[in-house]
């Protein structure tokens, strides 16, 4: 995999200028596998998350329900490397193409889009890994 070259100082803060942050300072993020296209999870982003994840490579969220910064992998070992980041149009939502190690659901699942809406049923379309 290769990561992205190394960012300028300046480009975080252009970045962010460009970021439509919701009132809580919050912006959500679609992590997809960048060689699949595979959606894996959506999560939540500040502007300090968003400058760590660009300087460091690895993505890192802002967790809602501990108010604080969240590594991907922190606990599971699963992380998320970035290989891009694409803000949306309005700038609202970002899109982060990762490589993801593991799981990328807390269910031990590889995407959090584990069930599907078919006729009157919800059904589970993917497995936990083994």
């Amino acid at each position: 995999m290769t990561l992205p070259p190394a960012l300028s100082h300046a480009l975080p803060d252009k970045l962010l200028a460009e970021i439509r942050f919701d009132e809580r300072g919050l912006v959500p993020a679609i992590a997809q596998q960048h060689d699949s296209g595979e959606v894996l999870m959506m999560a939540w982003m500040n502007a300090e998350s968003i400058r760590e994840t660009l300087a460091s490579g690895r993505v890192c969220y802002w967790s809602r329900s501990r108010g604080a910064l969240w590594r991907k992998g922190e606990s599971s070992g699963h992380v998320q490397r970035l290989v891009e980041l694409r803000l949306d149009c309005d700038g609202d939502t970002l899109l982060l193409l990762v490589e993801q190690s593991g799981p990328a659901c807390h269910t031990n699942r590889r995407s959090c889009f584990y069930r599907a809406a078919r006729g009157e049923a919800l059904e589970t379309i993917a497995e936990p890994v083994a």
